[in-house]
Formats: C-alpha cells, sequence, structure tokens
C-alpha cells in the first residue's frame, strides 16, 4: 500500500483526483472504455468535486458501480447514496452507462442484476472510504473475508449507523436503517486499482488499526494492504495517529 499525506483535505482532493483521473484516461487509452467504482459518503465530497471539474475525461466511455446503498431507503432521502452518485458525479459528468443499487426493490433481484454486469469484465480503479468503525463498503466488523459473492446484504452495526447521524443524514438514531447492499470485500480486491480517500481526524483511529494493526475482519479496511496496488490518501488529522515510519512525510 502507498501512503499519502497532504497538509489538508483539500490538497488530498486535488491530489486523489488527479491520479484518478489518469488511470480512468490510461483505461480509456487502452482499451476504449473505463470500468470504476464509486464511493460515497462526507468524505468523498471534495474528491468528487475535483474529479469532476478535471477536463479530457470522456465520462460517456466510462461505466459506473456503485459500493453500497441502505435497503428499503427511497431515493428522494437526503442519505440515499443513489441521489449522492446522481448529484454528484452522474448528472455533473454525463456517465451514461452507470449501475446504482436500488435498495427499494427485492434485493436478491438487485444483486443479481448488479453481481451479473461487474462481472463480465475487469474493474480498473475502486474509489473507496475508510468507515469510523473500520469499515470498507458496508462491510462493518467482523466483514466477510472469504464471500466470493460481489454484492451481499448485510447488518449495520451501531457504530457504523452512529457515523451516518453525526455526518448529518439523518435526524435520529431510529431512523438510520439497519440492513444495506453492499459490494463484498473480495469484489472490492478484485479492481486493478484502488484510491482510498479517507480525511478528517474522526477517521485517524481507524486509519491507525487498519495500517498499523493485524490485517483482520475485526478491521475490515485493513484488508487493503494486501492489494498489490492500493494508495491511501490521508490528511494531517486522519494521519495524526500513525507511527512516523507508516505515514512518512507529509506532501506539498
Amino acid at each position: 500500500m502507498n501512503t499519502k499525506v497532504f497538509p489538508d483535505k483539500y490538497a488530498l482532493a486535488d491530489a486523489a483526483a488527479a491520479e484518478a483521473a489518469s488511470a480512468i484516461q490510461n483505461a480509456i487509452a487502452l482499451r476504449g472504455h473505463a470500468r470504476i467504482i464509486a464511493a460515497t459518503g462526507a468524505s468523498q465530497f471534495e474528491f468528487l468535486e475535483r474529479l469532476t471539474k478535471i477536463p479530457n475525461i470522456d465520462w460517456k466511455r466510462v461505466e459506473m458501480f456503485h459500493l453500497d446503498e441502505y435497503l428499503g431507503l427511497s431515493i428522494t432521502h437526503p442519505a440515499s447514496f443513489r441521489k449522492y452518485l446522481r448529484e454528484r458525479l452522474i448528472d455533473k459528468t454525463g456517465i451514461v452507462k452507470f449501475h446504482l443499487l436500488d435498495g427499494e426493490r427485492d434485493p436478491r433481484t438487485v444483486l443479481a442484476e448488479v453481481s451479473a454486469e461487474i462481472r463480465k469484465e475487469p474493474i480498473d480503479i475502486a474509489f473507496v472510504g475508510i468507515g469510523e468503525n473500520g469499515h470498507l463498503a458496508f462491510n462493518d466488523p467482523p466483514a466477510d473475508f472469504e464471500t466470493e459473492e460481489a454484492y451481499i446484504v448485510v447488518d449495520l452495526d451501531e457504530a457504523c449507523r452512529r457515523q451516518q447521524l453525526g455526518e448529518g443524514w439523518f435526524k435520529s438514531l431510529d431512523e438510520v436503517p439497519r440492513q444495506a447492499l453492499s459490494m463484498t470485500v473480495r469484489q472490492v480486491l478484485k479492481a486493478k486499482q484502488i484510491i482510498a480517500v479517507v480525511p478528517d481526524a474522526r477517521k485517524a483511529p481507524a486509519v491507525a488499526k487498519c495500517l498499523q494493526g493485524e490485517i483482520s475482519p475485526m478491521a475490515p479496511s485493513s484488508i487493503l494492504r494486501t492489494h498489490a496496488n492500493t494508495a491511501i490518501y490521508l490528511d494531517r488529522d486522519s494521519a495524526s495517529l500513525l507511527k512516523p515510519e507508516i505515514a512518512g512525510a507529509i506532501k506539498d
């Protein structure tokens, strides 16, 4: 894993977006199209804002897959990740080929449909975050590191649900769904390249556990350390609990 630390989340976003754009452009140049996985949540705001403003990306040649979505949540709800991706990525770029997880339909049907699509070709690049509880997508601890399914229904633990409340997506903990549709850990790791965008001090304990502790289902994002082409983008705050030899120097 290549760990990169920046002074703040804005410098982080600029650098991560530049690498993401290069990966997309290279895939299009090589094969005529690019397949990406997009993450959501407050941690991705600045990154997606920067990425969608980079010129010379032929977004009509990009196929996008969705990491996770709440079960039973309407697309009109402020917390809907389908709504998030439409507003912050799809509508801004003109992506025409995308696969959103519809949490309002029968989950077995949705998972079967999206799984069939994602298995057609390799994923060029996956954008991910790390949850406050260390989750990868919505795979909360203890995460399933073994399933070969592409997507599954998962139970959300209280720490995950409290993060969603704390980010302002819901008015009360009771409103936060208890289940979600999620890409599996093994499916994320099948991407040729992974960019993890993880700003903010509230992520520091999870970052430290995932980068310095045991690779374990109890720290789901620790599995990223086994991937040959992963870069984790941190800011000064999210890297604050890392040992110097792991964090390295803060980049300009």
